[in-house]
């Protein structure tokens, strides 16, 4: 893990297993990608951002499990499932979706599907 990732959860390193387990999975699946760690924010690009990490309040804080962190993805349409947390249209075509992981068990084969459709409409738009 590299020093600009470890400084990013410094502040929740409970929650660095779950990161560890997601950002494997998609240097598996996508072994090219490109990563920018910055304040808030881990983004993941192809041609354009796919996915991002980040510990956004997207529920109240009581709702949120202990640690957590919160998955970004851009969908080219609304994600019906109860796992999204938030998900709004910020642009015509263009759905962001917010799904929290608390367990590295949530980073299963549905949420995989999700990246790649993700990973798919960042590279064709």
């Amino acid at each position: 893990m590299d020093a600009e990732t470890l400084l990013f959860f410094d502040k929740s390193p409970l929650a660095l297993p779950i990161y560890e387990v997601f950002e494997t999975r998609l240097y598996e699946l996508f072994p090219y990608i490109q990563k920018k760690v910055q304040k808030t924010q881990i983004t993941f690009l192809n041609r354009h951002v796919f996915a991002c990490v980040s510990f956004a309040r997207v529920k109240r804080k009581a709702e949120l499990p202990d640690p957590y962190i919160v998955i970004t993805l851009g969908l080219p349409y609304p994600l019906d499932s109860d796992r999204a947390a938030v998900k709004t249209e910020p642009y015509p075509g263009r759905w962001t979706t917010h799904i929290v992981i608390g367990d590295v068990n949530e980073i299963d084969d549905e949420l995989v599907t999700w990246i790649e459709q993700a990973y798919i409409f960042a590279d064709i738009k």
